[in-house]
């Protein structure tokens, strides 16, 4: 098993932890970000493989919301 720390660049949690025992993920932890989906997505991905976790968030862009004329009102 090998573990990994990534930091993050443009994105709310600065650290990602985690685990590699060939190419299974485990004890996945995030260091800053929103503390409920954090607390979440190291539960739905442990045990997962790097290809199951890349095929299920493909696509999820984190950015700030759009901004409009009705916020702030």
């Amino acid at each position: 098993m090998f573990h990994y720390d990534y930091k993050t660049e443009n994105t709310c949690s600065q650290l990602i932890s985690l685990d590699l025992d060939g190419n299974v993920v485990h004890n996945v932890s995030f260091m800053g970000g929103c503390n409920g989906n954090l607390k979440a997505i190291p539960i739905l991905i442990e045990g997962l493989t790097v290809q199951e976790i890349a095929d299920k968030l493909s696509g999820v862009i984190c950015r700030p919301p759009a901004q409009t004329s009705s916020q702030g009102r």
